[in-house]
């Protein structure tokens, strides 16, 4: 009788199926999202009275092929050169979602993504669509989680070069393409000025951070929900 209370009482407060994981992985600007400053929070108001658990991995200035690890026979595609330490993250990123999925198993998973700036800078762009669905299909494969959610953060109009764009594009296409995917825009999110004169930053402002992970939010529960995501990324 006992040990029936005892479930009774974590199912009440969400502990026993409503469980919800979510993974942020990418480079800087995923990095320098704080998730306890808006991210959570905003979350917590959305879902208020479910389990939820997230882990983080992410390091600046990488390629999107650290995440992937046949990035160099999906390149070649482009007439690309081979690169170096492709596939170098995924086990790590692997490794964080796995050991929370152990320890409570989780009802839905959402990847997380922001990057795309280096693939950009090094005009990988041809290579960024077919990279981003492989990782996105890998990540469901090795979690065994075929219905997790992605969201995308489209990088910024810190530049306006031809990858620059292509790699936007590209993260776009892959969130429409997908049922079960979204993207955010973060192009208010870099407003700086630097000696007086208004310009784009490659890096947010506080203000666009704590945005950014209000709009991750957002779009995230919109498809747990199985509602339809703000097509313009500005839920």
């Amino acid at each position: 009788m006992k040990q029936l209370f005892f479930f009774l009482w974590l199912t009440s407060f969400g502990y026993a199926g409503d469980v919800h994981l979510f993974i942020l992985s990418g480079q800087s600007n995923m990095a320098g999202l704080k998730p306890e400053n808006t991210f959570l929070p905003e979350l917590k108001k959305l879902l208020p009275d479910d389990e939820i658990q997230h882990v983080k991995f992410a390091k600046g200035g990488q390629p999107i092929r650290k995440w992937v690890k046949n990035f160099d026979e999906i390149s070649a595609k482009s007439h690309l050169s081979p690169r170096k330490d492709p596939g170098a993250f995924y086990d790590q990123t692997l490794k964080v979602a796995r050991a929370s999925i152990a320890a409570n198993k989780p009802k839905t998973i959402t990847f997380l993504w922001m990057q795309g700036e280096r693939d950009a800078k090094e005009r990988l762009s041809a290579a960024y669509e077919e990279s981003m669905n492989t990782l996105i299909a890998n990540l469901r494969k090795d979690l065994d989680a075929s219905e997790m959610n992605f969201v995308i953060g489209r990088l910024s109009d810190f530049s306006t070069t031809e990858h620059w764009e292509a790699v936007r594009a590209a993260q776009v296409k892959v969130a429409k393409d997908d049922s079960r995917g979204s993207w955010v825009d973060t192009d208010d999110t870099n407003n700086k000025v630097k000696n007086g004169k208004a310009h784009n930053d490659l890096h947010y402002t506080k203000e666009g951070y704590d945005l950014f992970g209000q709009r991750l939010a957002r779009q995230a529960v919109l498809l747990i929900k199985g509602e339809e995501p703000d097509s313009k990324g500005q839920p």
